[in-house]
């Protein structure tokens, strides 16, 4: 896989029945190794190790139904007490981070209103503080770590 701008992870890949598989730790399952895999992999890992995320609060690909079409939330993170408070996009290292994709992720957050959105493509990485109503959002620097985060909701 193609080297990313997060720093380097330890992963368990194996090989099942001519398939690449990934150990996804959050899920406690082997999964195929795509791209965008790969990518969100590296960048939960990114939030547990670098920004103290804990884990147990970080939900992998988190069904949502939207104008009746099941879709799926890459990364959902939630604060202590349950509620979400940012949602991650993430995308092959080799697609561009354009503005459908924002529309995507702006799309998802109409279920779940938090206060942060996350897309990446394991090069780029855009992280926005979301306003209330109807403000533009705020982009942010950098990656926002977990307590940071919390304080954002408040």
């Amino acid at each position: 896989m193609k080297e990313l701008n997060l720093p380097e992870y330890s992963f368990r890949i194996v090989e099942h029945e001519g398939t690449t598989m990934i150990l996804d730790t959050q899920r406690r399952k082997f999964v195929k190794l795509t791209p965008e895999e790969w990518v969100r992999q590296n960048f939960v890992q990114y939030l547990i190790r670098e920004g103290s995320y804990p884990p147990g609060l970080i939900g992998i690909e988190i069904p949502l139904l939207y104008n009746k079409m099941k879709k799926r939330v890459d990364i959902l993170v939630h604060n202590r007490t349950g509620q979400p408070v940012m949602i991650v996009e993430c995308k092959s290292y080799d697609v561009p981070l354009d503005e459908p994709v924002f529309e995507q992720i702006a799309v998802y957050n109409m279920k779940f209103n938090v206060p942060c959105l996350v897309v990446t493509n394991g090069i780029r990485h855009y992280a926005c503080k979301m306003k209330g109503d109807g403000e533009k959002p705020e982009y942010l620097l950098s990656i926002p770590i977990y307590e940071e985060l919390l304080n954002m909701v408040q």
